[in-house]
């Protein structure tokens, strides 16, 4: 047969085959599987070419440097004398009041205060409103006036216009930000953005010793001298700056984005490795139906190479436009996702490109030849002889060629969505040994069913003894069924979990009065008054503890930096400053683990054992702290367990009071402020504003309005997961469908045995029903178990509370788990019982 003749032979097989449904289960496993990781790679193509596109504008330049410290003074005119332009940004967080407006009284906010220099922002446009609609900005706020984001006047009850005091200085809000182009990716913005002019922060007397303060200065020109530039200034940066370009592309956004893209990927394999089965089964349901018409060809004089052309051919060609449609349906879904995840990813998206609907492709086409052709060596092997002999069985699969190219399939797909070998292997041995065990435990309840069916004491009746034994003379399909039907619904249990008892027990792990009110930056000479303060204000629990900024730079003599660790979250520790703090007595809410207590004048610390084990630092070892230039020496003499859920005030190292009381310092504490502030004997009085109108350079963070953004981000995240997961959902279903569509003929001919015996219709779609449910209500249970295992591990590892068995979790696994399991019955089954005895006797 030649190739144009065996081209147009596959062509007509496959429009007959699809006419007949006999290539729909197949084509639906692939569109689901490939929506599924292309709605994910069009939102995050989406951001990076929105990032790409817009990198000066997020960076506000050409090249930025951001510092823990102010920045060298020699540094902007060297970027002059290079023909650049620069700009210098000062952002923290501070505390603002709002004039009282008419029969309104005085209110405070937190915010994260920005004071730029003339010519901000270099790249990109800001744009503001001062009353006659959004306009690119002529410059910066004058002195005296600030621009503000909407936000914050509608937490102030005050109009555009209004007065607002900020440290020592009186302001007129003179415009709202509209549109802030390097504002930085908003994962904890809980406080609302003030800009005003450098020049007015001195006089402002917010930023004193010891401030955390991040300083930014942002140049732009000629590529060639950036480049320079940045290569002059490279050689002369401490710890604790880092030098961001164009190349760069925000490297904080784009570490969020990657993770996000890792995360989301990981979630959309378990989609695409759910469908595998479906795809497994449909060709082999497609394979075993063929065989007749292979024996056929065969006798017609069509070799065995052709028999697997023309089939693969099929194959793929179904392959490719079910790929395709599944890249146009991610392509139209991953909107959604926009749309969940719009306010962790705030930066603007560009046009989505073609790459991920070609991976989109790619991750249809490596599912389909992995799973979906090793059955079609079964059609190349079957015998001329069985047209004349139907006794003549179908070839043996070769397993190992089959489960080689599953098990190459899978790997391809896991190290390519995971990005990372260990990673995509310790989340492929934890899908497998979750799929081990899910196998193990059906297959025992499929053994205690069978004991339950034969019981003398409890007479089941006969839908359901019927529906039990029809279980067990399929148990391969039934545990694949029960297996997959419980993956995809473990997973919309264990979400449901962790946005409800989870969040909601962490939460609540805090004592009744407990700490939910913040105090930094206090000065040394403002302590005692602050005190008084708020003891007059009713506060009478809240202790000032000094905090000392210093960065570790060594253990036991040997230099620390982030090449010092492969874990990204030590790395990040020794890359910041700490908060260090010093005392004479053990603070009474931390437990010692190890060690003794240090003597006060002594040159030794305590460390709280997480970081400890974290840094890999042990007793008995000297660490060498930088703060504010002077190095720091102390031996560690104990490791303390921190209660963090306190919310009292914490510090990963205390040290000796002779090491830190003459360093720059400030001073923080926490107290328990109910709602509406507290009650004095002179009368009512609102201890934040009264605080922050005596001493404005205090900054008061609200822990409540903390948690409630967490949790907003959370629910964001778990919205985004949970819209993946319903593919994963769907993918299950699907695969309950293709076990059921597999033994079709098997149930319509034992169908027929037994209508022909006299059963009637009703009592075999009862037992159909009866079977649907107890695959349903198995897969609902095994469901409840993993999510409750592991959310109970999250409670105890990562959430560190004590768990506590919600009731609801296994009726609503074993609801859920029937409703899906009855959806896929009635799809696979409902015509079983439409075919007329007869007809099915004489088809057998």
């Amino acid at each position: 047969m030649t190739r144009m003749a065996l081209l147009q032979f596959v062509l007509r097989t496959t429009r007959r085959d699809w006419r007949g449904g006999e290539l729909h289960l197949l084509a639906a496993a692939l569109l689901i599987a490939v929506a599924a990781m292309a709605s994910v790679g069009f939102f995050v193509d989406r951001v990076r070419s929105g990032m790409e596109r817009e990198a000066a504008q997020l960076l506000g330049g050409d090249a930025a440097l951001d510092s823990d410290r102010p920045i060298d003074p020699r540094w902007p005119p060297g970027a002059r004398e290079l023909g650049l332009a620069s700009s210098l940004a000062v952002t923290f967080p501070s505390m603002i009041r709002g004039g009282p407006a008419a029969g309104a009284a005085e209110s405070t906010s937190l915010v994260a205060v920005k004071a730029v220099t003339s010519g901000y922002p270099l790249r990109g446009t800001l744009l503001i409103d001062e009353g006659n609609g959004a306009h690119a900005a002529p410059g910066i706020p004058q002195r005296g006036t600030v621009w503000v984001e909407p936000e914050l006047l509608r937490t102030l009850d005050l109009p555009r216009g209004a007065t607002v005091h900020l440290g020592r200085l009186e302001l007129r809000v003179a415009a709202t930000i509209v549109a802030e182009p390097d504002r930085r990716l908003q994962v904890l913005g809980f406080a609302p953005r003030v800009l005003l002019n450098e020049a007015d922060l001195a006089a402002s007397g917010l930023i004193q010793p010891a401030s955390r303060v991040t300083y930014r200065l942002t140049v732009a020109g000629e590529r060639a001298a950036v480049r320079s530039w940045a290569a002059a200034l490279t050689p002369q940066l401490a710890r604790g700056q880092r030098l961001e370009s164009l190349e760069d592309g925000r490297p904080e956004v784009q570490r969020t984005v990657e993770r996000a893209q890792r995360f989301l990927s990981l979630v959309a394999l378990l989609t695409v490795l759910i469908a595998a089965v479906a795809v497994s089964s449909a060709a082999r349901r497609f394979c075993a139906r063929r065989l007749d018409a292979c024996a056929l060809l065969r006798c017609l004089g069509m070799t065995q190479n052709e028999i697997v052309l023309l089939f693969a051919g099929e194959f793929l060609v179904v392959g490719l436009l079910a790929s395709l449609a599944g890249a146009l349906l991610g392509l139209g879904l991953h909107g959604v996702l926009m749309q969940l995840l719009s306010g962790l990813v705030q930066t603007a998206a560009g046009r989505p490109g073609l790459l991920p609907g070609v991976q989109g492709l790619v991750c249809g086409l490596v599912l389909l030849l992995g799973f979906g052709l090793p059955p079609l060596e079964q059609l190349r092997r079957v015998a001329p002889l069985r047209v004349l002999r139907r006794d003549v069985g179908a070839p043996a699969a070769r397993t190992v060629l089959a489960y080689g190219a599953a098990g190459a399939a899978f790997l391809l797909l896991l190290l390519w969505t995971a990005g990372d070998l260990r990673l995509g292997l310790i989340i492929g041995g934890g899908f497998l040994g979750c799929i081990a065990l899910f196998a193990a435990a059906a297959r025992l309840a499929l053994q205690g069913l069978h004991a339950l069916r034969n019981s003398a004491v409890l007479r089941l009746p006969v839908a359901w003894r019927y529906a039990i034994a029809a279980l067990q003379r399929r148990p391969a399909a039934s545990v694949a069924q029960i297996v997959a039907l419980a993956v995809g619904l473990m997973s919309m249990l264990l979400l449901a979990l962790v946005r409800g008892d989870l969040i909601e027990q962490w939460r609540g792990q805090a004592p009744p009065g407990a700490p939910n009110r913040f105090v930094i930056n206090i000065q040394p000479d403002q302590v005692e008054d602050v005190s008084a303060r708020l003891r007059l204000d009713g506060v009478a629990d809240a202790l000032l503890e000094p905090m000392v900024r210093g960065r570790l730079v060594a253990i036991d003599e040997r230099p620390l930096g982030p090449q010092s660790y492969d874990d990204e979250r030590a790395r990040g520790l020794v890359e910041r400053e700490f908060n260090l703090s010093y005392r004479a007595a053990p603070p009474p809410h931390n437990a010692l683990t190890a060690g003794r207590w240090f003597a006060a004048d002594a040159a030794e610390l305590s460390i709280e054992q997480g970081i400890a084990e974290r840094l890999h630092i042990a007793l008995g070892q000297r660490l060498r702290f930088d703060v504010a230039g002077q190095p720091v020496q102390a031996t560690v003499t104990s490791l303390r367990k921190v209660s963090w859920d306190s919310m009292r005030v914490n510090f990963f190292v205390i040290m000796a009071p002779a090491l830190l009381r003459d360093l720059p310092q400030t001073y923080i504490t926490s107290f328990h402020l109910a709602a509406g502030g507290t009650a004095t004997a002179a009368g009512p009085s609102d201890v934040i504003t009264d605080l922050v109108r005596r001493f404005p350079n205090l900054t008061v963070i609200d822990t409540d309005q903390v948690l409630a953004q967490l949790r907003s981000m959370v629910d964001q995240l778990i919205a985004a997961v949970q819209f993946l997961f319903v593919f994963a959902l769907g993918a299950g279903v699907l695969v309950l469908y293709a076990a059921l569509a597999a033994s079709q003929e098997e149930r319509q001919r034992e169908s027929a045995l037994l209508r022909a015996l006299g059963a009637a219709r009703r009592q075999l779609a009862g037992a159909q029903a009866a079977e649907m449910a107890l695959v349903g209500g198995l897969a609902g249970l095994l469901a409840a178990a993993g999510a409750v295992a592991i959310a109970w591990a999250m409670a105890r590892y990562a959430f560190e509370f004590d768990f506590h068995l919600p009731l609801w979790i296994a009726p609503a696994g074993v609801a859920a788990g029937i409703g899906a399991a009855s959806a896929g019955g009635w799809l696979g089954l409902r015509r079983i019982l439409a075919v007329p005895p007869l007809q099915s006797l004489r088809d057998a």
